[in-house]
């Protein structure tokens, strides 16, 4: 099979935290910077915790209703590019690329979406994706949702990055998935760290969607309120897997190369894989 482009990879907003001191850790961030290059698309989480966390230590207090978030996410964008700007290779390019629903679910905008990520490797630039939450208002996307699902027979909100990941490894025909988290894995029984299903695979895309279904089972809870846990990411990185792309859960702990070389744990999933 022929691949667009190496690796799209993504990492949750709880991976990117300093729980101990409620701030960015930069000493994550930094390595994994260091690990980026041109033909990797990155999808980051962070911004609106990022942005919660600075406000309240310029302020003092935090915001409440129906838009904390598009504020936070607002000021959060600015601070999280700056952080991977640091620390990122200062050969490559770096391009922040926000963006929503219909980037997914129009034909137009999806070829307009492919064509820019697949420049950057061309023109030796890093794109850092994320979902643009400072200018989506919810009960507007929702009604779109609905609209659209009137017409189409799926929809991808991509409002979870782990979706947004996974629809760009199937436009961009990644070789390499790999969904950072705050665990080692997928797990037969979360409570116990020895059951970490470390691969799932399949002879055919038949199977191995058969195979993904039946350890959804397993997936109980999220790592942070609001988040849609283990059972979602099987259930968004299908697609992808299917194509013929290589999926790895993985702990952020670890280092991209780690991961994907098979050095460092993970649940590994794709067509007849060992």
């Amino acid at each position: 099979m022929t691949f667009d482009t190496e690796l799209v990879g993504k990492i949750g907003s709880m991976a990117l935290i300093d729980k101990k001191d409620n701030v960015i850790d930069y000493t994550r961030v930094a390595r994994l910077s260091r690990e980026l290059r041109p033909g990797f698309i990155w999808i980051s989480s962070g911004a609106t915790e990022i942005g919660r966390l600075d406000f309240i230590a310029r302020n003092g207090y935090e915001l409440n209703g129906d838009t904390a978030k598009t504020d936070y996410s607002a000021q959060g964008q600015a601070i999280l590019m700056q952080t991977y700007r640091q620390f990122v290779d200062p050969r490559y390019s770096l391009r922040q690329v926000l963006v929503e629903h219909q980037h997914f679910n129009d034909e137009v905008k999806s070829e307009h979406l492919k064509a820019l990520l697949l420049r950057c490797k061309q023109q030796n630039a890093i794109p850092i994706v994320n979902y643009n939450d400072a200018v989506s208002n919810e009960e507007n996307r929702r009604m779109e949702i609905m609209a659209l699902a009137r017409n189409h027979k799926r929809i991808y909100e991509c409002v979870d990055n782990d979706e947004t990941a996974s629809r760009i490894a199937c436009l961009l025909k990644a070789r390499y998935l790999l969904i950072f988290t705050s665990v080692d894995g997928i797990y037969a029984d979360p409570e116990n760290p020895e059951t970490r299903i470390p691969v799932i695979t399949g002879k055919d895309a038949y199977e191995l969607l058969e195979n993904i279904e039946q350890d959804k089972q397993y997936c109980h809870g999220a790592s942070r309120a609001g988040a849609n846990g283990a059972k979602a990411k099987l259930e968004f990185v299908k697609d992808a897997a299917a194509q013929g792309t290589t999926v790895f859960i993985a702990n952020a702990k670890y280092s991209i190369a780690d991961v994907i070389s098979g050095l460092a744990p993970s649940t590994k999933i794709g067509i007849d894989i060992a």
